[in-house]
């Protein structure tokens, strides 16, 4: 097989002699023979490798059938994320000439990437690189096959598309070679969904048992105890994650679904600074997550904080899976969650026809058909564009009378301007319609109710903050978002506030070394470029808190 072509420079690049040298002061040299393996897909862990004689071929495989993606050669480096994430490997590397690497155990490529700049930056870019590749080129290492009108099966495609995990998608209506695939591993209908990946066969996995196969999970982590947890990973708490780990906090970062948060689920975000045109949220996401293990921060999904209790100064976080996890400081970033429309039929089409997100993979099930869009937010201004971009007509429905009083400008102007946008101010869906899948909605407006084709519903109404878990550990305004610092009041703040002799840090809630950042905390503007400078400027207090000497 060729070495990579030009334009793969980037995923395989070759190391200078200087960058080689300060690779071998954190490895050892070692021979290699034609036909072994370095590692195997499906691997939980593995060494970082570089070449400096010989031959090695990236392979991937399908259904036993092996196939060579790429061949490094001297001055190359393999691997990919995985080596930083924990999750299992999806190649296997075979030596097809002799010579000789360069080995590096796991714990020494994270100091390599911890204290050498230059060479991390070139290793992350390749890296990054090669995940890219692989979502499009090796998509069929882990295969979903399942219904487009399974709930199950959208739930476990939306969590592995959240983390940028490459898979392909079988739907047995639509992809005859289905029937091969579930012979060939024993399978019968009634075993989907079903997940193969690395060989393996998951048979209806939720996605905690997904994620503990893939290696995602605490049960990889050694520690149960650290400087900060930060409970959500939207871009609060993304940040508030890049910024704890680089400032030498041990961090760990939870969340009880996929990261990205409602960033995440945008398709293009634009009035983000630094990325004049644009970035999806899932990208922002996953490079936020890169920086954060680049600095040390334990990341791990899906992962849901029930409870909060304080003890012998911690806090401690009580998790899903019955365990428990302390921290000298929380950061709640756990931010908001859609709310659902009061319409007939709801409840029959939801994960069936009604959507929270607007990616590619709900444009995949919907286009060409029509859609509808409830929402007046810039949420639902992207989804409204990305939808109609993707070749669906798109009816956009909005309570209000006008639809530029909560959505930015340039949305405004390119929704209005748009051959295949139809705008319905002063209305509301009352109904949904189908059969196996949702095929038409009703829409009422002052002057009439009419029912419209519909294969997609996409919502994106109003917010409400995921509170639950702190229980009493916080003080709440009104609407249920959280109080902090200056927004505290008297009698919001214990005798407790006496004796430490001070006031609530910025970000402080009335519970000494609980913090909120983003969506969730009282006053905070819903923008994506606020929630990352609430989870950045939220770990200075942090460090002042943990310098008092109170947890």
């Amino acid at each position: 097989m060729p070495s990579p072509a030009p334009d793969q420079v980037v995923a395989f690049p070759v190391l200078t002699d200087e960058q080689i040298s300060v690779v071998e002061t954190f490895g050892s040299r070692r021979a290699i023979r034609t036909g072994e393996i370095l590692y195997r897909e499906g691997d939980t862990t593995y060494d970082f490798y570089v070449v400096l004689s010989g031959e090695i071929d990236a392979t991937i495989s399908t259904d036993g059938i092996e196939r060579s993606i790429v061949r490094c050669g001297p001055g190359q480096f393999l691997g990919e994320l995985s080596l930083l994430t924990g999750l299992r490997t999806m190649v296997t590397t075979r030596v097809t000439q002799d010579g000789e690497v360069l080995a590096v155990t796991k714990p020494q490529f994270k100091n390599i990437i911890a204290t050498q700049p230059g060479l991390s930056d070139t290793i992350l870019a390749a890296y990054i690189a090669r995940r890219s590749n692989l979502l499009s080129g090796a998509a069929a290492t882990t295969r979903v096959i399942g219904s487009r009108f399974s709930k199950e099966s959208l739930r476990i495609r939306e969590f592995l598309s959240r983390l940028s995990i490459p898979h392909e998608w079988l739907d047995p209506d639509r992809h005859e070679e289905v029937d091969d695939v579930l012979e060939h591993f024993g399978l019968a209908a009634e075993d989907l969904p079903v997940v193969i990946t690395s060989g393996t066969v998951l048979r209806s996995p939720s996605t905690g048992q997904l994620a503990q196969y893939l290696g995602l999970t605490l049960q990889s982590l050694p520690e149960r105890c650290f400087d900060v947890i930060v409970v959500g990973a939207g871009p609060a708490g993304l940040a508030a994650a890049v910024y704890g780990a680089s400032e030498g906090l041990s961090t760990l970062g939870v969340e009880r679904f996929g990261v990205g948060g409602q960033a995440g689920t945008s398709s293009r975000i634009e009035n983000y600074l630094g990325f004049p045109t644009g970035i999806s949220g899932t990208e922002l996401a996953q490079r936020a997550v890169v920086q954060a293990e680049k600095f040390g921060a334990h990341m791990t999904t899906p992962c849901e904080v029930e409870s909060l209790r304080e003890e012998d100064g911690y806090l401690i976080a009580h998790l899903s899976d019955g365990t428990d996890v302390m921290g000298r400081a929380v950061i709640a970033a756990s931010g908001v969650r859609y709310r659902r429309l009061t319409a007939d039929g709801l409840e029959d089409f939801e994960e069936a026809g009604v959507y929270y997100a607007a990616t590619h993979m709900e444009a995949r099930i919907c286009t060409p058909a029509p859609v509808v869009v409830v929402g007046g937010g810039n949420s639902a201004g992207q989804a409204t564009m990305f939808l109609s971009d993707s070749g669906s007509p798109v009816t956009l429905v909005i309570r209000g009378p006008d639809i530029a009083a909560s959505m930015s400008r340039y949305l405004v102007d390119r929704i209005c301007n748009h051959p295949m946008i139809r705008v319905r101010t002063q209305a509301q869906v009352t109904a949904l319609d189908g059969d196996a899948t949702l095929a038409a909605v009703r829409i009422r407006e002052p002057d009439h109710e009419e029912t419209v084709p519909c294969s997609g519903l996409f919502s994106f109404i109003g917010a409400e903050p995921t509170t639950g878990w702190l229980g009493s550990c916080a003080a709440l305004d009104d609407h249920g978002f959280v109080l902090t610092d200056r927004m505290l009041r008297d009698e919001d703040l214990s005798e407790r506030w006496q004796a430490l002799g001070r006031a609530p840090l910025p970000y402080e809630t009335n519970r000494p070394g609980l913090f909120a950042v983003g969506d969730i905390r009282s006053g905070s503007v819903k923008r994506v470029a606020a929630a990352v400078g609430d989870g950045s400027a939220c770990v200075s207090s942090v460090h002042a808190f943990l310098a008092f000497g109170e947890g």
